[in-house]
């Protein structure tokens, strides 16, 4: 890259990197990192983030994944799993690129003109998976590595993301290994029509039932993974609380 192409790129950019805690040896993987594909005026144009992002998603699923297998070494798979889908779901790439400020420097085409906001969630942190890629493009894993552990690192004893819908966490434990899909079913309702208690019970493939009792199925639902989830050890036992 040109000084000079160096010098407008710092211009451009310095504020970014200071936020990053991190300096580019070149800016054009950046820039592509930034830029969203509305932006582009023929079909054929790639200058975007969306190859950015698949590679991006990959180097953080992998750095995050060496961080929790560090931090937590009596965990088993399905622990790991359910604090790796919480550490990498969209909405905690979103807070992490909020916070990061990054829809100031994202560059869109005229119909996507507000970032912020639950809506362009997805774009935000897109765009964060694809600015990972970019700084392991331009100095490696280990720089790359080092960016995401000074940013998760907050998050990964925050165990609510994992734990906040027993149903979910439950179902990606089974499937992770290899157990199907949990199967509920209503066992029992009491009361009167207008306020009912309903009892649950969940059946995972070759594990005992569980029951979980609530005023609606849905609640019911979710003590009874939350059981399973305290049977099979995935969970401590005041975490099933729902």
């Amino acid at each position: 890259m040109s000084t000079t192409s160096l010098e407008r790129g710092k211009r451009r950019f310095g504020v970014l990197e200071k936020r990053l805690g991190f300096v580019f040896n070149d800016y054009e993987n950046l820039e592509r990192a930034l830029t969203h594909a509305s932006v582009r005026k023929k079909t054929d144009d790639k200058f975007h983030y969306e190859r950015l992002e698949f590679l991006g998603d990959r180097v953080l699923g992998l750095a995050i994944a060496q961080m929790i297998h560090v931090e937590f070494p009596d965990a088993d798979e399905g622990e790991l799993s359910l604090r790796l889908n919480a550490m990498v779901k969209g909405s905690t790439l979103a807070q992490i690129s909020d916070k990061l400020g990054l829809h100031e420097f994202i560059r869109t085409g005229g119909d996507l003109k507000e970032l912020k906001g639950k809506r362009m969630q997805s774009v935000r942190a897109d765009v964060l998976e694809a600015l990972i890629a970019s700084i392991f493009l331009d100095s490696g894993l280990e720089a790359s590595t080092a960016f995401i552990e000074r940013f998760w690192v907050d998050r990964i004893h925050d165990d609510a993301g994992a734990e906040r819908d027993s149903k979910t966490a439950l179902q990606e434990w089974a499937h992770a290994n290899r157990l199907g899909t949990p199967v509920y079913s209503e066992l029992k309702r009491t009361g009167p029509d207008h306020d009912p208690e309903f009892t649950v019970g969940v059946v995972v493939k070759e594990r005992n039932e569980c029951t979980g009792m609530g005023r609606s199925k849905r609640a019911a639902e979710q003590v009874a993974a939350g059981a399973m989830l305290v049977q099979e050890g995935v969970w401590k036992k005041s975490k099933a609380v729902v």
